[in-house]
C-alpha cells in the first residue's frame, strides 16, 4: 500500500462532499441508525503510520456509515412526506389548512436539521482527520 498524505487528504475531501449527494443505498421504511463517530483520531505529531492508516479506515467506515444514514433519512423523509400530502386534500376550514401548512414546514425544518447536524459532524471528524494527517506528513518531512 503507497500511503501518502496528499491521496488521504483529497480522498477524504470529495468523500465528505459525497455524503452530501449519495442517495443510492436502498433503505425503504428503514429504522435509520445513527453512526458512531472514531472513538479517537491519533495525533498526528505522535502516531505511528500503522495508527495513522487504522484511523483514515475508521474514519473512511465512518463517512460510508454516514453516506447510509443520510440515504435513509432521505428516504423516511420522502415517505412521510408523501403520507402528509395525502391529509392535504382531507383540510376544509382555512384554519384546518393553517395548521396543516405549520406541520409542513416544521416537518421540513426538523428534516433539515437532522441531515445537517450528521453532515456537520462527519464533517468535522472528517476534518480533523485531515489536521492530524498533516501533522503526521509534517513530522515525516522533518525526520
Amino acid at each position: 500500500m503507497n500511503f501518502t498524505a496528499e491521496r488521504l487528504a483529497v480522498s477524504f475531501g470529495i468523500a465528505a462532499l459525497a455524503a452530501l449527494f449519495a442517495l443510492a443505498a436502498p433503505a425503504a421504511n428503514a429504522t435509520c441508525s445513527y453512526p458512531r463517530a472514531p472513538d479517537k483520531i491519533p495525533d498526528g505529531e505522535t502516531a505511528t503510520k500503522e495508527e495513522m492508516v487504522a484511523a483514515k479506515k475508521e474514519v473512511s467506515r465512518y463517512n460510508e456509515d454516514m453516506n447510509a444514514y443520510l440515504n435513509c433519512i432521505k428516504l423516511e423523509s420522502d415517505d412521510q412526506l408523501v403520507e402528509l400530502e395525502k391529509q392535504d386534500g382531507e383540510m376544509k376550514t382555512e384554519d384546518e389548512k393553517k395548521a396543516f401548512a405549520a406541520r409542513k414546514v416544521d416537518f421540513e425544518r426538523k428534516r433539515v436539521q437532522k441531515h445537517n447536524a450528521a453532515v456537520d459532524e462527519v464533517t468535522a471528524v472528517v476534518d480533523r482527520f485531515n489536521e492530524q494527517l498533516r501533522a503526521y506528513t509534517k513530522k515525516k518531512k522533518g525526520s
